[in-house]
């Protein structure tokens, strides 16, 4: 494989791939660096996506990747980026093995990783039936008896979405609550019972929840819950002097340009609407635009 490249996609997921893929249809050399860890490893089935709802991750990754690599530009390397910088011609990235290639414009899609809390339990449970997402995941556990775990405005206003799909609803705020009083008043005439006590340890099986075990030895049975837990970026934007917004996103204009001249960045680690078609949507005009670009700087 040869060094130098039109663009360099760092993270080959949804929508790394389908940056690739506009790209490849407009005869860009392309590399697309990829580590095959994505954030809904352990998820079993993606929805809300047409003509591929209910299908698995795993399924749709490798019927995209097959597709995007038919384009003879673009090429796909196994593994992890841990620097990358700008040069004189534009941007060199290395490799966790040390090996370096250069472009002249950087597409970030590498996603991000999220910050399992020390609940035991909780890791083997994540994307199975402790969940992130009420339009990935919400219709599947409708009307069930489900638990929220989140606290203070975030709760208040991610509560309205899941208390749509069942009134069967439990706030934990792990710790004391940061409700204000008319955010709890209004948690009280939803029936939504608040529990302050932290969780000690999930019980399930095979990843399906049965209970929360609290530290003061009660327990609560649930069939569904609902996580929002911090994150941290995948890759190191100090290297390329990234603004992030004060949620911690990789901060995008309306064309994905991020402050740094010449790097675009789409997907999970621009926005917390998470899903696969809002990745492969961003992806797909990312592409378009850097393409744009590209023609605009060799015409």
């Amino acid at each position: 494989m040869e060094n130098n490249f039109d663009v360099i996609i760092i993270g080959g997921s949804y929508a790394g791939l389908s940056a690739g893929m506009s790209l490849g249809r407009s005869l860009r050399k392309v590399l697309i660096i990829d580590s095959g860890k994505p954030c809904n490893q352990q998820t079993p089935y993606s929805h809300n996506f047409l003509t591929q709802d209910g299908k698995t991750p795993k399924e749709i990754t490798e019927v995209s990747r097959e597709q995007v690599l038919k384009y003879e530009t673009v090429n796909f390397y196994d593994g992890r980026v841990t620097k990358a910088a700008q040069n004189s011609g534009g941007f060199e990235v290395e490799t966790e093995n040390g090996e370096k290639f250069s472009a002249k414009k950087l597409i970030l899609a590498s996603g991000v990783k999220d910050q399992i809390p020390d609940i035991d339990g909780f890791a083997e449970c994540w994307g199975i039936s402790v969940i992130h997402c009420p339009y990935c995941h919400g219709y599947e556990v409708k009307d069930k008896t489900t638990g929220l775990l989140s606290n203070g405005d975030l709760a208040f206003e991610f509560s309205k979405l899941v208390f749509n799909l069942s009134k069967d609803l439990t706030l934990f705020t792990n710790g004391e609550s940061t409700l204000n009083e008319q955010q709890t008043e209004k948690f009280n005439q939803n029936k939504i019972n608040i529990i302050q006590e932290e969780i000690q340890r999930i019980v399930h099986e095979n990843g399906q929840i049965q209970k929360v075990i609290l530290k003061d030895g009660s327990e609560k049975e649930l069939e569904a819950l609902y996580a929002k837990i911090p994150f941290e970026q995948n890759l190191n934007t100090e290297d390329l002097q990234l603004e992030l917004t004060e949620h911690g996103f990789i901060k995008i204009d309306h064309f994905h340009k991020t402050n740094t001249d010449g790097v675009f960045a789409c997907g999970d680690n621009t926005t917390m609407m998470r899903s696969v078609a809002n990745a492969v949507a961003q992806g797909n005009f990312t592409g378009a635009i850097v393409n744009k670009e590209l023609s605009e700087e060799g015409f």
